[in-house]
């Protein structure tokens, strides 16, 4: 079987109140989780059985939490998918589901 790709590009990272790309990408690839600067550096990766990502109850439905190697990310995604062949990054929801799915931890 196949493992769960997952490409977002166009993601604003920050961690805490500091913003550390606003057109970032996050990727899924081999079973790790990347998140990476607009110029393809690395920010933080790690397998994705060890990241967390959730919905912070505190912010628009646009973002997501993700907790690698003991630091937390606010991504801020898209609110809804793009319309096909429209550029944009994914739901936010698509994300998570993505890490979830990668990591064997249920649908």
């Amino acid at each position: 079987m196949a493992e769960p790709e997952f490409t977002a590009t166009g993601v604003r990272i920050g961690k805490r109140l500091r913003s550390l790309t606003r057109a970032g990408q996050v990727r899924i690839s081999g079973g790790r989780l990347e998140l990476l600067t607009s110029y393809g550096s690395e920010i933080d990766s790690a397998p994705v059985q060890a990241v967390r990502a959730s919905k912070p109850w505190f912010a628009a439905h646009d973002r997501a939490l993700a907790d690698i190697n003991g630091k937390r990310y606010l991504l801020t995604l898209g609110e809804h998918d793009p319309a096909p062949g429209r550029p944009g990054p994914p739901a936010a929801s698509r994300f998570i589901e993505a890490v979830r799915k990668a990591a064997g931890r249920g649908h």
